[in-house]
């Protein structure tokens, strides 16, 4: 019998776990700021009577990408407008983006900012005469609602101290929703249509991570917000750094698989997040760049951005190019574009940005600068602080490394993919971009009636982040509740028995029983696999072949061939998989969500005939853009009762003017 060496903490997994079947009316499933957000706003509108209930794979406050902290909100209007936002963000994407749902976020998403200071979470203000004033010296400047002028390090960037973030937010929704509302610590793995409703939601099933319990729970309508994906291509670090990423890697891309398998639309999944970071910390970079003022250079200690080549390389992706703000992928794409002509490594010379600040401060000005140069990683990437004092390296004497990281599939950040949803019900959206049933229309429903998402999960409409997934969040809230009022009388019923769907959940677990006593390592077995071993054989084959950091980010048609044929295989032998404790069952249902969603990914890059996105990725087959055939969404549906795929064209309708 092989006796698996697991840590104590690890909770052994056994063969019939108990089961506990619920039926509410509003199912939350993720714990992020979409789900934060949905969990604070649901009981407002919700009539007495129903009932709601939150489940999250982690604990809520430490859950989702805002986990670990941030140093600034990146998306608050403030004295912007609506109509600016949607143009921000359809320059950024490269022009192709749903200007309904980020016109809808425009409106709302300061409200959320808002709620955040309202609950304690410290906003930098600026002082009468112009000085920064972080902490509880922002506090003197009383609150934004009331007309304190944040600190801006962009147009639409304000600076936070935001260590504790994610928890002041987490706390406002469990206070919302009530602590009886919300099951934490369980893993939803997979969604159920209703049996006698053609396309309709019925519920989820899911086990806990700390017991063995299998959920099965019935529900009205839902939302599935669960992030994007992370691990799905081979991380830059190794050895001691396995594990680092720019994303948490607990997004096993959960939102996009629970989706797609009941048969919603996906679109823009050719879309990914090419983030550029420092370098094995993965630290951001956004505050040197804004707030710092900081540049690049590249190895010659040149400013390569200004470059007459950087001018004419930039001018072939015009309008985008030569648009007063380069796209995000762009700048990617001249950072490449001077590694492979030799002239790496780029640095961000945070020596010269440090001395121009410095000259128009006294020494504590200064300390507090030094300090704030530090915070910036402390508050939500402590790896990158880390790493500098393991490197020797203090920012004002010394410069750091950029480099361009592994993909992320992401809906809420500098990435588009996600669900085709329905937007607002306004009479200047057109028909094509909202739907319901019943003559209604259900802003953020998804294709599947009664599923909702928001945050990563809404397709098309990128720049969200933190706060902008949490307004999204609330305004799927009451989208749900008119959804659930309009069908009070619907009584979900699932097709599988529930001895079916344990079988289905613990199936790992039981492979494991089955076969573990041929060999005397738990880890060498003929009749299967561990899902640490399926993770390398996925990010070997999408690092290769799907345009990975091995590849520069290229790929081609040959590429993705062989890469489509190395998933088939994945997804056949993750039937194989096997889990000897429950943190090996949701690494064994986190790879099964990760193959589905790259391969979603693969198929949608070979669909588009061009490069959309250069320095996100490039299909060499066709290098440039092709605004003619090609201006328009690639939406793809998995069809779960025939279990094929369709790709197909959505058109782009602009609304807002230049």
């Amino acid at each position: 019998m092989a006796v698996p060496n697991k840590p104590k903490h690890e909770r052994v997994a056994v063969r019939d776990p108990e089961v506990e079947e619920r039926e509410v009316d509003v199912l939350i499933v993720g714990g992020g700021m979409a789900a934060c957000g949905a969990a604070f706003e649901v009981k407002k509108w919700l009539p007495e009577d129903a009932s709601v209930l939150l489940v999250d794979k982690a604990a809520l406050e430490r859950s989702g990408a805002v986990a670990q902290g941030l140093s600034a909100i990146n998306t608050y209007i403030g004295k912007n407008s609506p109509d600016d936002y949607v143009r921000m963000v359809r320059n950024d994407l490269m022009g192709i983006v749903r200007e309904d749902l980020i016109f809808d976020l425009g409106c709302h998403v300061d409200d959320s900012v808002y709620l955040f200071e309202e609950w304690g979470l410290p906003i930098w203000k600026q002082s009468e005469d112009g000085k920064n004033m972080d902490g509880k010296r922002g506090e003197k400047m009383g609150t934004l609602k009331s007309g304190a002028q944040p600190v801006r390090t962009g147009k639409w960037q304000i600076m936070i101290n935001g260590e504790s973030y994610k928890r002041v937010v987490a706390e406002a929704a469990k206070l919302a929703i009530g602590d009886e509302n919300i099951l934490e610590r369980v893993f939803i793995v997979e969604l159920l249509l209703d049996a006698n409703v053609e396309n309709q939601i019925a519920g989820a099933v899911g086990f806990s991570v700390r017991e063995n319990k299998v959920y099965i729970i019935k529900c009205k309508t839902m939302m599935v917000a669960c992030g994007g994906a992370v691990n799905i291509y081979q991380p830059r670090s190794i050895g001691e750094g396995k594990g680092r990423a720019w994303y948490p890697v607990w997004n096993a891309g959960s939102t996009y698989y629970l989706s797609m398998k009941v048969g919603a639309e996906l679109s823009m999944m050719e879309n990914r997040f090419t983030p550029s970071r420092f370098k094995d910390g993965y630290g951001p970079v956004g505050a040197w760049f804004l707030l710092f003022k900081a540049k690049a250079l590249n190895g010659l200690g040149e400013d390569y951005v200004a470059s007459d080549a950087a001018k004419a390389e930039l001018e072939k992706y015009a309008p985008y190019g030569t648009a007063a703000i380069t796209p995000t992928c762009l700048r990617n794409h001249l950072m490449l574009f001077e590694m492979k002509e030799g002239r790496g490594p780029i640095m961000m010379d945070t020596v010269s940005a440090m001395a121009q600040l410095g000259k128009t401060m006294d020494k504590r000005e200064m300390k507090h600068l030094e300090s704030e140069a530090w915070e910036d990683f402390l508050d939500m990437t402590c790896g990158q602080a880390n790493l500098w004092c393991a490197t020797n390296t203090e920012p004002e004497k010394k410069n750091s490394e950029v480099m361009p990281t592994e993909p992320y599939l992401l809906g809420s950040h500098s990435g588009c993919c996600g669900m085709w949803c329905s937007g607002p019900d306004y009479d200047w959206v057109p028909d094509a971009y909202k739907w319901g049933d019943t003559g209604k229309v259900y802003n953020r429903m998804t294709t599947v009636k009664g599923l909702f998402t928001a945050g990563d999960g809404v397709g098309c409409s990128g720049h969200k982040f933190s706060s902008g997934s949490h307004g999204e969040g609330r305004i799927a809230a009451k989208s749900m509740v008119k959804y659930y009022v309009d069908h009070k009388d619907f009584s979900p019923t699932i097709s599988q028995s529930t001895q079916e769907i344990v079988d289905l959940v613990y199936k790992p677990v039981k492979i494991y029983f089955e076969h573990s006593g041929y060999t005397t390592a738990a880890d060498i077995n003929p009749e299967y696999l561990k899902p640490d071993q399926m993770t390398t054989r996925l990010m070997k084959a999408t690092n290769e072949y799907g345009g990975g950091t091995a590849t520069y980010y290229q790929t081609n048609n040959a590429n993705l061939e062989i890469g489509m044929d190395l998933l088939q295989v994945i997804r056949e032998d993750c039937e194989k998989l096997a889990a000897s404790s429950l943190h090996e069952l949701m690494r064994c249902w986190e790879i099964i969500h990760r193959v589905w969603t790259v391969e979603s990914h693969l198929r949608h890059i070979q669909y588009r005939k061009e490069t959309r996105y250069p320095g996100f990725y490039y299909q060499s087959d066709f290098p440039g853009q092709d605004d003619e055939n090609w201006f328009c969404f690639t939406n793809s549906k998995y069809d779960p009762k025939a279990g094929s795929w369709d790709i197909f064209k959505k058109d782009y309708i602009k609304i807002i003017p230049d």
